[in-house]
C-alpha cells in the first residue's frame, strides 16, 4: 500500500514539475497570442494528440462513462478558462489562492479521521506562499478564480471516477478532444485571426508538456492516491513555482513564502505517508459486450 503512495505521489510531483515548466516556457506565446489564445492552443492540441495516439475506442466505454469523460472534458475547459479570467482581474497570488480552495475542499471532505491536519497545513502554507495581501480584489475576477475552484474541485473527482471505471488512457482520448472543443467554441473566433503556422507549431510542443503528459500522470496518479491526498499534494504547486523562480529567475523570496514551503511540504509528506486507496485496483478494464455497448449500466 505504502508503494502505491509514493508511485502516485511521484507522479502528481513530475505532473507539477511539468506544469510548471510549460507555464515558464509559455511565456513567448502569453506575449503573442494573450493568456486565452496560449490555453486554446494546448487544449486543442492536447484533444487532437490523445484522440489520434490513443484512438479510443466505443467498446471500452458505457453510456455513463462516456457521460463522465465528456464532463471531465468540459470541466477541464472551464478551469483553465475560468482561471485565466481570474488572473486578468486580480494578483495571480490572489488568484491562485483562491482557485486552490477547490482542491483543499476535496481534502478536507473527502479525508479520513486524522488525516485532515494535513489539508489545514497545506492551506496555510499555500496563504503565505501566495501572500493575496498584498494585491486589491476585484469581485468579478474572485467570482472567476472561486468557480475555477469549484471546476477544479470536481476535475479532481471526475478524473479519479475516469481513471476507475475507463482502461488504459481510453478516458483522456474522449476528454481532451472534449475539453479541446469547448475551448475552440468559447476563444477561438477571438483569437483565430491572430494565429500564424509558427504559433501552430509551437503549440503542439507546449500541449504535449502541458497538458498532455502532465494529465496523464495525474490519471495514473489518482488510480493509487486518495482523493483527498491528491487534493493536498496540489498544494506543493506554489512551492515548486518559488523555487523555480528563485533559481532559473533569481527571485529571492521573503521570509512568508519561505515558511509556506515549509507547511506545505511538511502536508505532502504527510499526505504521502496516508494518501494510499484501500480500494485500488491498478488497471481497470471496462470493456461492456456487444450488446451493452453505450447501453448504461
Amino acid at each position: 500500500m505504502r508503494t502505491e503512495a509514493r508511485t502516485g505521489t511521484a507522479m502528481a510531483l513530475a505532473s507539477m514539475l511539468l506544469v510548471q515548466f510549460g507555464l515558464a516556457v509559455s511565456v513567448g506565446l502569453i506575449d503573442r497570442v494573450g493568456t486565452e489564445g496560449a490555453a486554446w492552443l494546448r487544449l486543442a492540441w492536447a484533444g487532437v494528440i490523445l484522440l489520434v495516439l490513443v484512438r479510443p475506442r466505443l467498446r471500452a466505454f458505457t453510456r455513463r462513462t462516456l457521460l463522465i469523460c465528456v464532463a471531465l472534458g468540459i470541466v477541464t475547459a472551464s478551469v483553465t478558462m475560468l482561471f485565466m479570467a481570474a488572473i486578468a482581474r486580480l494578483p495571480l497570488g490572489t488568484a491562485s489562492a483562491l482557485e486552490f480552495l477547490g482542491p483543499l475542499s476535496v481534502a478536507v471532505i473527502r479525508g479520513r479521521r486524522g488525516t485532515k491536519v494535513w489539508p489545514v497545513l497545506a492551506a496555510v502554507g499555500v496563504v503565505l506562499l501566495t501572500e493575496p495581501w498584498h494585491g486589491g480584489i476585484d469581485l468579478v475576477g474572485v467570482g472567476y478564480a472561486l468557480a475555477a475552484a469549484v471546476c477544479w474541485a470536481a476535475y479532481i473527482l471526475l478524473t479519479q471516477r475516469v481513471g476507475d471505471e475507463v482502461s488504459g488512457l481510453q478516458g483522456l482520448a474522449v476528454s481532451m478532444p472534449v475539453a479541446g472543443l469547448v475551448a475552440t467554441l468559447v476563444v477561438g473566433p477571438s483569437v483565430l485571426a491572430g494565429i500564424t503556422w509558427q504559433m501552430l507549431l509551437i503549440g503542439i510542443g507546449l500541449a504535449i508538456a502541458l497538458p498532455v503528459v502532465p494529465f496523464i500522470l495525474e490519471l495514473l496518479a489518482l488510480r493509487r492516491l486518495t482523493a483527498a491526498a491528491f487534493g493536498t499534494l496540489m498544494s506543493l504547486e506554489p512551492a515548486f513555482a518559488l523555487v523555480i523562480g528563485l533559481v532559473l529567475l533569481g527571485q529571492v523570496p521573503g521570509w512568508a513564502p519561505v515558511a509556506g514551503v515549509a507547511f506545505v511540504v511538511a502536508a505532502g509528506i504527510g499526505a504521502e505517508r496516508t494518501g494510499a486507496r484501500d480500494d485500488h485496483v491498478p488497471e481497470p478494464v471496462v470493456v461492456p459486450d456487444e450488446g451493452t455497448v453505450l447501453a448504461g449500466r
